[in-house]
């Protein structure tokens, strides 16, 4: 029987770590601004708002009651997820092709760094 996690804990622990991130971009752009993209606001922002609205569904479709239910609203999101980072990625890449290679390298470093925050928070709620 899983516990049901707060959506309002969720975010507030999505902001914090949202922020913490786009200071360290914004440190990095600082710091090397020749290897930094100068989207990366845009990608720490692209992120926050899938993160949470992915979240969102899977949290608000988690009636406490049922595991299959989360696994298989999980694996949804995290599909639409998935699909919508590769359309963001491949489209940018595509309209600025100069700059394609920090973005990419960018957005995959902060594309694990979002999964692996969603996993410990989920893992962590979830005990």
């Amino acid at each position: 029987m899983s516990k049901k996690i707060p959506i309002r804990k969720f975010s507030f622990r999505i902001i914090v770590f949202s922020v913490i991130i786009a200071a360290l971009a914004l440190l990095f752009q600082w710091l090397w601004p020749n290897l930094a993209t100068p989207a990366m606001p845009f990608i720490v922002l692209f992120f926050f708002a899938m993160t949470l609205f992915t979240m969102y569904i899977v949290l608000r479709s988690d009636d406490g009651q049922d595991g299959r239910k989360f696994v298989s609203s999980y694996m949804i999101s995290r599909t639409v997820k998935l699909l919508s980072c590769l359309l963001f990625l491949l489209l940018y890449m595509f309209l600025n092709r100069e700059d394609a290679l920090r973005f990419g390298i960018a957005f995959m470093v902060i594309y694990f760094l979002y999964a692996i925050f969603e996993i410990f928070l989920l893992k962590q709620e979830k005990k």
